[in-house]
């Protein structure tokens, strides 16, 4: 929301009245990889007000869409600086933008380049034509990895604060003293809720084309399956005491939905998802997650004061 550019028409190297002109997003790093790929290259680049998200999310969201295109056609006088009547846009803002709209109502023709702007330089020598490799767009593991880091950073520096709660929750009810509070049930707390955020937000994409299931939250709590046994195993919970069942319910409630809720942030980053899908999914499975995030922690604070 912070990366941003000025929309508005921009010149890249010396173009004249021919000079091809390009359509991008205001998010910097959109803008910025649009010029990378022309090196050396002249072009106008018309860039759109999409309140700084990437071209892809916007075409989505309808900020890189219809109206603004031709909007930003106008408020640049684009029709006095080229003589043409022809816009390059991203392949990824099909979803927000009418062609025939714009031809109709602005004059300029819209042609799709290839999905990723390392392939601008050979689709302009190609003549403007694109072969199949520049219309799929691929999602692989290294490409899902580079990903991880923004997910799983936004993830901690809540995480971090939450686990600080419960190490402190942990050293003020319980059975033992503050000291051994801590460094028991807090400890472990933080253990449970640093591999609910591992299993949302690293497991769940490296996983993600194998798990099964449509919905993002469904393969995130798949994943945190496995990673519930090993807590269990690593805590060795009394199931027959009322504290070590009430504990072990709670942990069993509260990881999946961290980490579901973790995974449903990804389906932005992925290819498999569409807005519908992301608004159907998000009405039924938020409420499952925050009941079960509250159920657990319910009766975790439960388990401590039983004995």
């Amino acid at each position: 929301m912070h990366y941003t550019v000025d929309a508005g028409l921009y010149a890249l190297e010396n173009p004249d009245a021919d000079t091809p002109v390009f359509v991008s997003a205001n998010y910097k790093m959109s803008f910025d990889a649009l010029r990378s790929a022309l090196p050396g290259r002249n072009a106008w680049i018309l860039v759109l007000d999409t309140r700084g998200i990437n071209v892809w999310c916007a075409a989505g969201k309808g900020t890189f869409g219809t109206a603004e295109l031709i909007e930003r056609i106008e408020a640049s006088g684009l029709a006095k600086v080229v003589s043409h009547r022809t816009l390059i846009l991203p392949q990824l803002a099909g979803p927000g933008v009418a062609a025939h709209e714009v031809k109709r109502r602005a004059g300029f023709t819209v042609r799709y380049g290839p999905i990723r702007a390392l392939d601008i330089v050979r689709y302009l020598d190609a003549g403007m034509r694109a072969v199949p490799s520049m219309r799929h767009k691929t999602f692989t593991l290294k490409e899902r990895c580079v990903l991880i880091p923004l997910e799983l950073y936004a993830a901690v520096k809540t995480g971090v604060l939450v686990m600080v709660l419960f190490v402190i929750a942990s050293g003020i009810v319980g059975p033992g003293g503050w000291r051994d509070n801590m460094l028991n049930d807090g400890a472990f707390a933080a253990l449970a809720l640093a591999s609910a955020i591992f299993a949302g937000a690293v497991l769940t994409p490296v996983l993600l084309p194998y798990l099964p299931g449509r919905a993002f939250s469904l393969k995130g709590f798949i994943v945190s399956m496995p990673v519930v046994v090993v807590l269990f195993l690593l805590r060795h919970p009394d199931i027959t005491s009322a504290a070590g069942m009430l504990e072990s319910a709670a942990w069993a409630l509260m990881v999946p939905a961290v980490a579901a809720y973790l995974a449903m942030n990804f389906t932005g980053a992925s290819t498999y998802t569409s807005l519908s899908g992301v608004k159907k999914e998000m009405r039924w499975a938020l409420p499952i997650e925050i009941g079960a995030g509250v159920s657990g922690l319910v009766l975790w604070l439960s388990a401590r004061f039983v004995a």
